[in-house]
């Protein structure tokens, strides 16, 4: 079994820097053309079959997950709450210049309504060990977001990660006997092209 772990696609507040967490942000044209050129990159892959996606259900994820599904012809399932983005409470909208004037830089370990990291993690182990019982002889695409991978990757390869989680960058696992083994980290090689125009 492979899973293909996705961030979304660009959004308006990625591009100004402002933290969405469970804020509801639809993609930007930018990020509906970041998710048809994975697509594109997933459909010329001939050595890997995907089966179905699944998202996050807010419309970031959501969106990018549409529009992936749609370019391979697979179907797009029902969307799995425990890989939504971590809550930032009363962070949600603010840019890092906004967060660090109102609370200083150490915004993030005081208690401003935000998810803790455990529980974020926990969520996140337990829809990937769901995933490998429920479809284990299944590839599966998986269109969530870079703070939940983020601490996903650090459960899992605790120091081996700690890239930042590009936008609509690609991870793939491969399922073992006891363990996921990391095939692909944080691949952006589909926007290159993208990145290069905006340079």
């Amino acid at each position: 079994m492979l899973v293909g772990l996705i961030r979304h696609g660009l959004t308006d507040w990625n591009a100004a820097g402002r933290i969405q967490g469970q804020s509801d942000i639809p993609l930007n044209d930018e990020g509906r053309r970041q998710a048809v050129r994975l697509a594109e990159r997933l459909k010329e892959d001939k050595g890997i079959r995907w089966d179905f996606v699944i998202t996050s259900g807010l419309k970031r994820a959501e969106e990018t997950g549409e529009i992936i599904a749609n370019r391979l012809g697979i179907p797009l399932y029902e969307p799995d709450p425990r890989i939504m983005e971590r809550s930032f409470g009363q962070a949600e909208g603010l840019t890092a210049l906004e967060r660090e004037s109102k609370w200083g830089k150490d915004w993030d370990l005081q208690e401003l309504g935000q998810e803790k990291i455990e529980a974020i993690r926990q969520r996140a182990l337990s829809f990937l060990s769901d995933l490998g019982e429920r479809y284990g002889d299944q590839n599966v695409l998986v269109v969530s977001h870079g703070g939940l991978l983020a601490q996903l990757f650090a459960a899992m390869y605790q120091d081996q990660c700690t890239e930042r989680i590009g936008n609509l960058s690609l991870t793939i696992l491969e399922k073992n006997e006891t363990s996921w083994d990391l095939r692909l980290y944080n691949c952006l090689r589909h926007l290159e092209e993208i990145i290069e125009e905006m340079k």
